[in-house]
This record gives C-alpha cells, structure tokens and sequence, in this order.
C-alpha cells in the first residue's frame, strides 16, 4: 500500500509543481508580450 500511496504523491506533487510554474509563465509571458 505504501508504494501505491508513493505514486500518488509523486504525481500529486508534479502535478502540483506544474500548476505553479503555470501560473508563474502565463502572466510573465502576457507581461512580454
């Protein structure tokens, strides 16, 4: 069970690291431009 809760964590966390970074481009990229 533990290596199936590790996965979701992980992708949990990627999932969240490209939410930010997503966040963070759009509005410099809009600034850019």
């Amino acid at each position: 069970m533990y290596g199936v809760f590790g996965g979701y964590t992980r992708w949990a966390v990627v999932f969240l690291i490209i939410f930010v970074l997503f966040i963070l481009l759009v509005p410099y990229g809009a600034y850019a431009n």
